[in-house]
């Protein structure tokens, strides 16, 4: 189902799951839905002896052909395991995140970054291609750039997660100039860029603080503090999911 408006009648409706659920049953919504609801389902079921989980998906209609999804689930581990083969079946990374609500997070987490990538992507290649490049050359080019050749979640991993920025690996002094080179190109091509002017302006703020010799990547700890947020993961942690993958 697509979210909460109609998952909720599903659930708490006349007819719906609460209503005939038998115990010892286990609920697994595979939407994108609110943390509040998902919690709110898991209690209610609770109170009739039964399992709710969120579980949503990601993957898309080809991930879903193919049995190609990674299937996020928050609830009981124990029943999480009792019942991941029935997950195995239609999905291929169905793995347990934490306690009911959690999966909503990690799902909303992930497909935010994935939309404000694409506008940036947006943003980027408007400027490309109206600076000359036919866009076919200027993707082809790109891709293989270090952006292109690592995934998205992996590039926080060196500074970001284990909240280190020095030595640098690329200095954000150097950045900073690619960024101004970048925007000045959109402003003289009269190409909207808010956000790489909004990057620009967290730039700016973190040589201001005199971080221009840390990373580039210096600039995400102001997100942090104007959140009350500190990330700090035990860097063989990180190594070890990073390993994990090689694996496979």
């Amino acid at each position: 189902l697509p979210g909460p408006k109609e998952v909720e009648p599903v659930i708490f409706g006349p007819d719906g799951i609460l209503a005939g659920v038998q115990k010892g049953a286990a609920y697994f919504d595979l939407s994108t839905n609110s943390q509040a609801l998902m919690k709110r389902m898991a209690e209610a079921l609770a109170t009739k002896g039964a399992y709710g989980f969120d579980a949503p998906v990601s993957g898309g209609p080809k991930g879903a052909e193919t049995g190609k999804l990674a299937i996020w689930v928050g609830g009981d581990k124990e029943v999480f395991d009792k019942y991941k083969k029935v997950l195995d079946a239609f999905g291929d990374q169905a793995a347990y995140i934490g306690p009911i609500g959690t999966a909503t997070v990690a799902k909303l987490v992930h497909n935010m970054a994935g939309y404000a990538i694409q506008t940036a992507m947006a943003e980027v290649f408007s400027m490309g291609v109206k600076a000359g490049m036919d866009p076919l050359d200027l993707w082809k080019a790109v891709r293989q750039g270090a952006l292109g050749r690592k995934r998205t979640f992996d590039r926080i991993t060196d500074q970001f997660l284990v909240d280190k920025y020095d030595p640098p690996a690329f200095a954000l002094k150097l950045a900073h100039k690619d960024v101004t080179l970048a925007v000045t190109m959109g402003r003289e091509l009269n190409v909207p860029m808010r956000f790489c002017n909004l990057a620009l302006e967290e730039m700016n703020e973190a040589l201001n603080r005199g971080w221009e010799n840390l990373d580039s990547r210096v600039p995400m700890k102001l997100q942090l503090e104007r959140a009350g947020v500190q990330i700090k993961c035990d860097p063989a942690a990180v190594q070890a999911v990073l390993d994990a993958d090689k694996a496979q």
